[in-house]
């Protein structure tokens, strides 16, 4: 791609987006937001993008606007599972301000939309003022936390019905829409499963009339039955959300 053309997709990423899609940005008090404002970059998120790689040095921290964004936790032999998702709701790279230059997880993109991105020595520099925005990341870190032991707990304990069930409804959360884009062999690599196992899940779930899959679009149906169906894995996490962000879970 030449330089005219990467110049004008990142103008056309820039045109289309807010940064207060993101509800994290969206939170922040007046002050903060503004001196913000001028360092975020809109950044184009396309499916399966690496945010970044297990090991690597953060040069940056992503807040998703209309994409989504998958933590891995990549074994020795390249195997991975799914242990977090965050959508606009969060932010991508939280080990920076939690004590670690880099992250045993891996970060790519699910769902394929827009984001904005800053720097991660500005990220640190706003961090380390303390006050506000150190509480909010703070208990938006609590959050991912849950989620991520709650995942390990479903994947653990419950039936594959069960674990896509969660998986589709943390999705739809951190989307505006119901429609995913997502291929079974995709979904099976998130749930560190296998794709025949997927095939047969999503089969019973559409058989029930609760999503309708095809050609790697899912839609879901009948949220309510999906949310019947999943185990309390979901719930436990939706609620930690709205108990530590009730400003960005009521949004």
């Amino acid at each position: 791609m030449s330089v005219h053309h990467r110049t004008q997709e990142k103008i056309q990423v820039a045109l289309s987006s807010d940064p207060k899609e993101n509800q994290l940005l969206a939170a922040l008090p007046d002050e903060e937001f503004l001196r913000w404002l001028p360092k975020l970059e809109a950044v184009e998120m396309p499916l399966g993008r690496a945010i970044y790689e297990s090991g690597d040095q953060l040069a940056h921290v992503y807040f998703p606007t209309t994409a989504i964004v998958s933590l891995l936790y990549v074994m020795e032999d390249g195997s991975s599972a799914e242990i977090a998702v965050v959508g606009y709701e969060g932010i991508v790279g939280i080990s920076l301000f939690m004590g670690g230059q880099s992250t045993p997880s891996r970060a790519v993109v699910q769902s394929a939309g827009h984001g904005f991105r800053l720097e991660a020595d500005l990220m640190m520099r706003e961090f380390n003022r303390g006050g506000p925005v150190m509480h909010l990341l703070l208990r938006y870190t609590q959050a991912l936390i849950t989620q991520m032991s709650q995942t390990a707990v479903c994947n653990r304990h419950h039936s594959l019905d069960q674990q896509l069930c969660r998986w589709l409804l943390l999705s739809l959360d951190r989307l505006r829409s119901p429609h995913l884009m997502m291929t079974q062999e995709l979904i099976a690599n998130m749930l560190g499963v296998r794709r025949e196992g997927v095939t047969e899940a999503a089969g019973r779930l559409q058989k029930a009339g609760l999503i309708r899959y095809q050609r790697g679009h899912i839609t879901v149906l009948d949220r309510e039955g999906l949310e019947r169906r999943s185990c309390e894995c979901y719930g436990v996490v939706k609620t930690e959300y709205e108990r530590l962000l009730p400003a960005i879970m009521a949004v």
